[in-house]
C-alpha cells in the first residue's frame, strides 16, 4: 500500500429520499490488494487501519447496518473482493474494530473484546448512540409530538420514519438512545420488553 494516498473523507450522508439500498460506491484502495493484507510498517499500517474504518463506517451506513455480525460480514463483498481474489481474515477484521473502538466509532456487543469468547459482533457508530437519541428526538419535536406516547414500532417501522435514518433500527440500538433521552430527562419509557412505549417531554 502506497502512503501517499488520500487517507479517508468523512462518511458520504445516506440518501434519505430512497428506502432502497443504494448502489455502494468501493474506494480505489479496496480495488489493491495490499488493502486486504496487514502491512508491516507502523506508519502504513495506521493509514490502512484509518482507510477499512472509514470504508467500514460508509458501508455500514449506506447499507443500514447498526451492528455488524464479523463472521458473516467476512463471506461479504465489504471483506472480500472477488474480482482480485483478495479477503480479510477475521484476525485482521478484528483489529480494525479495536482501532475503531478506541477511537469511538465501534463497540464489541456485551462488551466483549477482540479475543474474547463469542465477541464476533460488534456496534457500528456511523451514528453514536448520542447522535441517535438526538436524531430521534429532533424528528419528534419536528412532528409535535412531545407528550404524546408512541410505541417502539412507530418510531423505527413504521411509514411516518421511512425517510429517517434510525428507521429500521435495531430494537437494541433504540433502547440505548432512549436511555439517554431518559437521563437527560427528555423521555420516559413505558411497558415492558415488545410492549414499551416512550413519552417524550
Amino acid at each position: 500500500m502506497s502512503t501517499n494516498l488520500p487517507l479517508p473523507t468523512s462518511v458520504p450522508p445516506a440518501d434519505p429520499a430512497t428506502s432502497t439500498i443504494p448502489t455502494f460506491k468501493f474506494p480505489r484502495d479496496y480495488h489493491f490488494p495490499p488493502f486486504f493484507t496487514r502491512q508491516p510498517t507502523l506508519q502504513t499500517h495506521h493509514a490502512q487501519l484509518q482507510k477499512w474504518s472509514s470504508l467500514i463506517l460508509s458501508y455500514c451506513r449506506s447499507h443500514r447496518i447498526f451492528k455488524l455480525s464479523l463472521i458473516d460480514a467476512l463471506d461479504t463483498d465489504l471483506f472480500w473482493n472477488k474480482r482480485i481474489g483478495k479477503r480479510m481474515s477475521l484476525a485482521d477484521v478484528k483489529e480494525v474494530v479495536e482501532y475503531m473502538r478506541k477511537e469511538d466509532r465501534a463497540e464489541w456487543v456485551g462488551g466483549k473484546g477482540a479475543g474474547g469468547e463469542g465477541g464476533n459482533e460488534v456496534w457500528v457508530w456511523w451514528r453514536t448512540p448520542e447522535e441517535w437519541a438526538t436524531a430521534v428526538y429532533e424528528w419528534v419535536d419536528e412532528t409535535a409530538q412531545k407528550n404524546t406516547v408512541l410505541t417502539l414500532y412507530e418510531l423505527t417501522q413504521s411509514e411516518a420514519t421511512l425517510s429517517k435514518e434510525f428507521h429500521g433500527m435495531d430494537s437494541d440500538l433504540l433502547q440505548k438512545a432512549l436511555n439517554i433521552l431518559v437521563k437527560r430527562g427528555k423521555a420516559q419509557v413505558f411497558g415492558q420488553e415488545d410492549q414499551q412505549g416512550v413519552k417524550f417531554f
